[in-house]
């Protein structure tokens, strides 16, 4: 390695030198690069990921090409299900009804939440960096990932961890915009379509067939066995994947942190009913605030993590961000909020994506305008 090639190396201070030193590391000793694209690529190679039915859909893991940062993507089954709480359920507040028949149409979530070694490598430009000092080429998939990497998003102002762990933790206190174009950005890294759950689609998957208040019963006692909430988290977020997953395989939907969506937050419930199920719907947002998360966290208690709990983003979030104008990326007293990624067995079009999955208001610009 020369000097030239060392000066490409820019570590910022609040980048993980755990990622920056095992990627180098294993880089050498495997040859490189393991996932090299050909010229022609337009989608990462990855055989398991490949489905053309519901039939075929298997779990598969992503690596993010030029790293060793990797996630792994579980099969959802499509269906319906009533989605909300009865009004018998214990501790059910008024935002969870009524309730409504819901269909959804299959995909892949993640197994668990993003975590940092995943979303410091879009914050930081660590695969980019990995690729430069190695010397390795830019597939076709880079140049369009770059357009949502580059300048993206700003430099925190502070550790954004704020002392809870990294490795293997999850990623907390971005925006749902920035949780949005990381979607976008590994949408464009892998050639597979990525981007946030709707509320609906989370519930599905975190009810995984059940009807009870958690997935896995109706009492709370036993919440200690599948997810981190106030009386065993510590005050702090845990490493994802520790506790009990569901029956369809996925960990940490009760507790641990809470979950980004794409929908707005009706701090009145939801709208009455209609006869036939609701197909794949989506509260598109047309305001900033607030917005929904799902699931609760290592800060609340058992009920606000049960299935049916909803809650909403809150402009006092960014109450301690020095930033004149305050951060479009970063929420800095979200520090129980994160996220998890779908992908949908059939990506939508780009009308579709433009019309629904991508929208909301008021427009944000990801990139800064110059002067």
């Amino acid at each position: 390695m020369t000097h030239e090639n060392q000066s490409l190396l820019i570590v910022p201070p609040q980048a993980s030198h755990r990622i920056l030193g095992a990627i180098v590391l294993t880089a050498v000793a495997l040859g490189v690069f393991s996932q090299r694209a050909t010229a022609d690529d337009k989608v990462l190679e990855n055989a398991d990921a490949v489905a053309a039915t519901e039939s075929e859909m298997k779990k598969y893991t992503e690596i993010i090409e030029h790293t060793n940062a990797k996630f792994e993507m579980v099969p959802i089954p499509g269906g319906e299900f009533t989605m909300g709480s009865p009004e018998s359920e214990e501790d059910r507040v008024e935002d969870e009804g009524p309730q409504r028949e819901v269909k959804i149409e299959p995909f892949w979530m993640g197994k668990c939440e993003v975590t940092w070694d995943e979303f410091e490598i879009w914050m930081f430009n660590l695969d980019i960096q990995r690729r430069k000092i190695l010397g390795g080429e830019a597939t076709p998939r880079d140049p369009l990932a770059e357009e949502y990497q580059i300048g993206q998003p700003s430099q925190p102002y502070t550790d954004m961890t704020f002392g809870m762990g990294k490795g293997g933790y999850p990623a907390i206190c971005m925006t749902q915009f920035a949780a949005r174009v990381y979607c976008m950005w590994l949408s464009e890294k892998t050639g597979r379509y990525y981007r946030l759950p709707t509320e609906a689609e989370w519930e599905y998957a975190c009810r995984a067939g059940s009807t009870t208040a958690y997935h896995f019963g109706d009492d709370p006692d036993d919440l200690e066995d599948y997810g981190w909430f106030y009386e065993n988290g510590d005050e702090k977020y845990q490493p994802v994947g520790q506790k009990k997953p569901n029956a369809w395989g996925l960990h940490d939907m009760h507790g641990n942190v809470s979950e980004w969506v794409l929908d707005q937050y009706t701090p009145d419930g939801y709208p009455e009913p209609s006869t036939q199920p609701l197909v794949n719907p989506l509260n598109i947002p047309t305001k900033l605030y607030p917005r929904v998360i799902r699931g609760g966290s290592w800060d609340d208690d058992p009920d606000r993590c049960r299935s049916a709990a909803r809650a909403g983003s809150d402009p006092s979030w960014k109450e301690q961000d020095p930033q004149i104008p305050r951060s479009k990326w970063y929420h800095t007293e979200a520090l129980q909020v994160g996220f998890r990624i779908v992908r949908p067995l059939a990506p939508p079009t780009a009308a579709e994506r433009t019309a629904k999955w991508d929208k909301e208001s008021p427009k944000i610009e990801r990139k800064m305008k110059e002067e």
